[in-house]
């Protein structure tokens, strides 16, 4: 039953994610993104993967907290991707 509630609570987090991905995508620009806020993000996913490898205790759940490190990560990469267009359009601005 633990299993059950930590795979809803990773699940309920990570329902954001793509919603985020598609904002980053769509409004090719970085404002209104933290990038501190999602690098805290990153790592907390990575403390989830390291105790279900330490712990050995690999269920189904595992996958899931997986698959919301990769998404976060896509959306730190858009992070840099959209800081530069915000850069060029700066410059162009000037």
């Amino acid at each position: 039953m633990a299993q059950l509630f930590e795979a809803f609570m990773v699940i309920s987090f990570g329902i954001s994610w793509p919603l985020s991905i598609y904002k980053s995508l769509k409004s090719k620009t970085a404002k209104g993104k933290s990038l501190l806020f999602m690098c805290f993000i990153l790592f907390g996913y990575v403390c989830g993967i390291a105790a279900k490898l330490i712990s050995g205790n690999i269920t189904y759940v595992f996958i899931f907290y997986v698959i919301n490190f990769v998404m976060v990560f896509a959306d730190i990469v858009l992070y840099f991707r959209n800081k530069k267009y915000d850069k060029v359009k700066e410059c162009s601005q000037q």
